[in-house]
């Protein structure tokens, strides 16, 4: 929600050390993801919960433009990111948010949103790139990956790349028709490989 003044990675922080008072949880272990709105603010927890948060995997959104200069994690944190070319909303290109008249701010493009992370977790600057195989060709999308590993802290920075994808949860529902959103991809579960990549990366 956009309420003004709502302090919501306060709440976030505050929720995890009451879990962590509460429950058995492993705190080297607490991972954020989300989809839209909710992956900016998987971007945005990376950043200013870095000392609590292991790794994020934000979906189908990019940096506002307006915080990239704000936002700096305080350790590198492992970073999946997973993005549409064809994303009517969170365009591949970067730009204004918009959703028929309305307009959500502005965000950087996936490129971009892809080097804030490869810089603040000091990686290589050249990633290992691997297009994957078309495992259904009925669903119009296909998949490359760009792997930057051997960041600092044994941090990586990950690509999923979903060529002609929408602003979807691949494997997930088309939750509203195609002309909005865009195609769901089906080449891959996002929970699946999002889960896999966490599993990876603990804080040691």
């Amino acid at each position: 929600s956009h309420v003004e003044n709502t302090d919501d990675v306060g709440f976030i922080s505050a929720l995890i050390d009451r879990l962590s008072d509460e429950l058995n949880i492993d705190a080297g272990r607490v991972y954020i993801t989300g989809i839209s709105n909710g992956g900016m603010m998987s971007h945005r927890l990376g950043c200013e919960l870095s000392q609590k948060i292991a790794a994020i995997s934000p979906v189908a959104s990019n940096i506002p433009v307006n915080m990239a200069s704000v936002w700096s994690p305080s350790r590198p944190v492992p970073v999946l990111i997973i993005n549409g070319t064809e994303d009517p909303l969170e365009r591949w290109e970067g730009g204004e948010i918009r959703l028929g008249r309305q307009t959500f701010g502005v965000v950087l493009s996936v490129a971009d949103t892809v080097k804030f992370w490869v810089e603040k977790d000091r990686c290589p600057s050249s990633p290992v790139v691997t297009q994957l195989p078309d495992k259904d060709p009925a669903d119009g999308t296909t998949v490359w990956t760009e792997v930057y590993g051997g960041c600092e802290g044994g941090a990586e920075v990950v690509l999923y790349a979903i060529e002609g994808g929408g602003h979807t949860w691949p494997g997930g529902l088309q939750y509203l028709p195609e002309a909005i959103i865009g195609k769901t991809s089906r080449e891959f579960n996002a929970g699946e490989v999002i889960w896999q990549f966490f599993k990876e990366h603990p804080v040691e």
